[in-house]
């Protein structure tokens, strides 16, 4: 049975289900323990009675420590907060062996058994974010990525959980400073810090926009998918791909953030998400006819409100990373 925990609000809800659906798709034996981070998703997700999931609500999971912070983290602050603390909670409220968190907008390609296979005996398992070496950050964002994070219930995996679901609670934002970053510059030296830690190496694990220009999509047979390395030119398989950052706005429009993805991705990665998530919003209406995908809104209240606006309008105006998703779908279509 591999355990699997995450956390999302009603803001992720579908990706969230998505991800849990690609579980199901690819993943016979697994359980994902799932922390709905707002009444609305708690609701949804009771009624949706998953059959492979838990559904924990924040008034089950909060600590006292974590309630302590909140009010000084902002909401994807105290998310990151809480990540190292779902773990240790699914691992000592329900004892398992061993528990894996992943990022709400993951999706699975494929059976993540030969990860765990790959990761042996080990007791902690962490995915490196792959920046190629003209887009490298990581000194200020981190060499790792907490988005699939594994810990075993032995006396290395919780040695490290602990240390880190202590830092995180004293210090987590959304800025670099004295060599922290949020949740996951912490990770930096867990090779030397901590024993028994192995660094994946299947490239189809982690798979994500920041990483992506590095390799060719040379096959896509349903959710079979190959890639080719382009610095060893090897061929291999995605396992899951982070659709990080993705924001839907009026009139379908699709915001992918500062990296500019080959056109092959946004057809043969991103529109078939976007559909999934499309099919997910139905699935939920059943239960929820009013609920609909959030859009993504400019708060203009702020110097930050502002600044989101700027970038978003010089992206528009100069067509980057910035797509009409109905004019893709069409462009697809005629392929």
């Amino acid at each position: 049975m591999f355990n699997f925990c995450t956390l999302f609000d009603s803001f992720y809800l579908t990706r969230g289900l998505a991800m849990y659906q690609s579980l199901e798709n690819t993943c016979d034996n697994f359980h994902l323990y799932i922390f709905a981070f707002d009444d609305k998703s708690f609701d949804i997700l009771n009624k949706l009675n998953l059959k492979k999931a838990t559904i924990i609500s924040l008034k089950d999971f909060e600590s006292d420590k974590l309630l302590a912070v909140k009010s000084s983290r902002t909401r994807a602050e105290y998310c990151w907060t809480c990540t190292s603390s779902t773990i240790l909670y699914v691992i000592e409220k329900y004892n398992v062996s061993s528990c894996t968190y992943v990022d709400a907008d993951l999706y699975f390609y494929k059976n993540p058994k030969l990860l765990f296979d790959e990761m042996g005996d080990k007791s902690i398992l962490i995915t490196e974010h792959r920046y190629p070496p003209k887009f490298n950050r990581s000194a200020s964002s981190g060499i790792y990525c907490v988005q699939f994070i594994t810990f075993v219930n032995d006396k290395n995996g919780m040695e490290a959980l602990r240390w880190w679901r202590d830092a995180c609670i004293e210090w987590c934002y959304n800025r670099y400073e004295d060599g922290k970053f949020g949740d996951q510059k912490y990770l930096d030296d867990w090779t030397t810090r901590f024993n028994g830690v192995h660094v994946l190496k299947h490239l189809g694990g982690g798979l994500a926009l920041w990483n992506i220009e590095q390799y060719s999509l040379i096959e896509r047979n349903g959710n079979k998918i190959i890639f080719n390395n382009n610095v060893d030119n090897t061929k291999f398989e995605a396992v899951f791909f982070h659709f990080h950052h993705m924001r839907f706005f009026k009139n379908d429009i699709l915001d992918l953030g500062w990296r500019q993805p080959a056109k092959v991705i946004i057809l043969k990665l991103f529109l078939p998400y976007i559909e999934v998530l499309r099919d997910v919003e139905n699935y939920v209406k059943t239960v929820e006819p009013e609920f609909n995908i959030p859009l993504k809104k400019f708060e203009l209240i702020n110097n930050e409100g502002l600044k989101n606006m700027l970038k978003y309008l010089f992206k528009v105006i100069f067509r980057y990373s910035v797509y009409n998703v109905k004019k893709l779908m069409k462009e697809n279509e005629k392929k």
